[in-house]
């Protein structure tokens, strides 16, 4: 696989409309939506966050506020305020986790580089966890690539036993329609 092989991938529960997220939604509607969800879907995982909305919401504003912020600082033009999430090349942990629902595959020069950034596991938990994330942009992770020394596939294996999956945010809905 090379560089040009990469895809971003998204996965969404059968019961939700792929490439949306929560947070822009007005708080009270997305209390609803929550809400809503995870009374409908009480024993899938990727719901539980929902059922613990009071403290999800606060802690997701305030990590898309860091990784807006820390991408704009990187030189990213970010057209929303909450990216949209995926992951590099895939997970099956996460394709698990949202029940093995809807998949959506992009390939990554795709998407300019002013419209996504990165971060080595989920930025949420990273943030929680350790207080810290690291984001890179789209030239910071090609070059942590080439400077791994291996192929694609070794350097995202190499990722994964650490920190399982390279999250992915996309600032720009546009060029996921295309």
């Amino acid at each position: 696989m090379t560089i040009d092989d990469i895809h971003i991938v998204n996965y969404c529960h059968r019961s939700c409309t792929p490439l949306l997220n929560i947070m822009r939604l007005p708080k009270d509607e997305a209390f609803a939506l929550a809400h809503e969800m995870a009374e409908q879907n009480k024993e899938t995982t990727a719901f539980y966050r929902f059922a613990d909305f009071e403290n999800y919401y606060p802690e997701r504003l305030k990590t898309d506020m860091l990784l807006y912020n820390r991408f704009t600082q990187l030189g990213g033009k970010p057209l929303q305020e909450h990216p949209l999430s995926f992951v590099l090349q895939g997970s099956d942990f996460l394709d698990s986790w949202f029940d093995c629902g809807i998949v959506t595959k992009i390939p990554l020069n795709r998407i300019h580089s002013e419209h996504i950034s990165f971060t080595y596991g989920d930025s949420m938990t990273s943030l929680k966890q350790h207080g810290e994330l690291t984001m890179l942009t789209k030239d910071m992770l090609f070059k942590a690539i080439a400077d791994f020394g291996g192929t694609v596939d070794e350097f995202l294996a190499n990722v994964a036993e650490r920190y399982n999956y390279i999250e992915v945010q996309v600032w720009d809905d546009e060029c996921l329609r295309v």
